[in-house]
């Protein structure tokens, strides 16, 4: 500044102070079975192993094969008079007569508080197509081609809502009578990879009377511009039919209201 400029006034008032803008408004994150991505990592554990084990079988000596005509096979020379005929089991009891019935109404009833779900499109009157479950997975190819060569035979399931965000789907999926331990295994590869950090990360709690069925609760997900995010899973097997239970919220899910689900859908199967 020049010598002979002269200092201008002070304002009389101080500038306002700017207006903050709005704070964005927070959403949910996207969530159903489209946010369940299934690592491929656990679909190649089942190959692999399976390719292993054909190559060391192909490396031992053959095994001698029985011979065809077995002698000490009998049958009775007639059969029992109708008064000795044991009588069949009552349906209640009788397993089979249970499964090969319509699937749907093995699916546990909407608890209270809940409400159907109508925006499911992946449900089509409570089935729901292999296209459809294997398109939950990261691998959608590869899981499409692992559950046809189970001989997968069908799938039902439920969707509910509660609230304004919480949001719960049941699957019953079915494989043929004749593909042993497939439920099973399908079950035991989904449990495989819970452990880890990008799912559940944590082994999970049995569900009582399910053998190795287990629910697990995941830690919240966070993500700026989201309401938090809360999830839990139970995953569980009962002869040829392999049980998921999915749950979601915006608020702490406990462990009680999964493992009650759990229990009671295994109970109803």
């Amino acid at each position: 500044m020049e010598p002979n400029d002269t200092i201008p006034a002070a304002p009389a008032e101080p500038p306002a102070a700017p207006v903050e803008a709005p704070a964005a408004p927070v959403r949910p994150r996207p969530r159903g079975r489209t946010a369940l991505l299934i690592a491929a990592a656990a679909l190649l554990g089942i190959s692999g192993g399976t390719a292993v084990g054909y190559g060391i079988q192909a490396q031992r000596p053959p095994s001698q094969l029985p011979a065809l005509s077995q002698t000490e096979l009998a049958y009775p020379a007639k059969a029992l008079p109708s008064d000795k005929v044991p009588a069949p089991l009552p349906a209640s009891q009788d397993r089979q007569a249970k499964t090969d019935g319509d699937l749907r109404k093995l699916l546990i009833d909407r608890p209270a508080g809940w409400s159907e779900d109508k925006d499911a499109d992946w449900l089509d009157d409570g089935w729901m197509s292999v296209g459809d479950l294997a398109r939950g997975y990261k691998d959608e190819g590869g899981m499409f081609e692992y559950l046809q060569e189970s001989d997968i035979r069908r799938v039902a399931g439920a969707a509910w809502k509660k609230g304004e965000y919480g949001e719960a789907t049941v699957t019953l999926t079915q494989f043929s009578s004749g593909a042993a331990e497939a439920a099973a295994d399908y079950a035991k590869g989904q449990r495989g990879y819970m452990l880890s950090d990008e799912y559940a990360g944590n082994e999970g709690d049995l569900v009582k009377g399910s053998g190795e069925g287990r629910y697990y609760i995941y830690g919240v997900d966070r993500e700026p511009g989201y309401l938090p995010s809360y999830q839990a899973r139970a995953i569980m097997h009962r002869g040829d039919i392999m049980i998921e239970i999915d749950l979601y919220d915006t608020r702490p899910i406990s462990k009680k209201d999964i493992r009650t689900l759990a229990e009671r859908q295994l109970e109803r199967v």
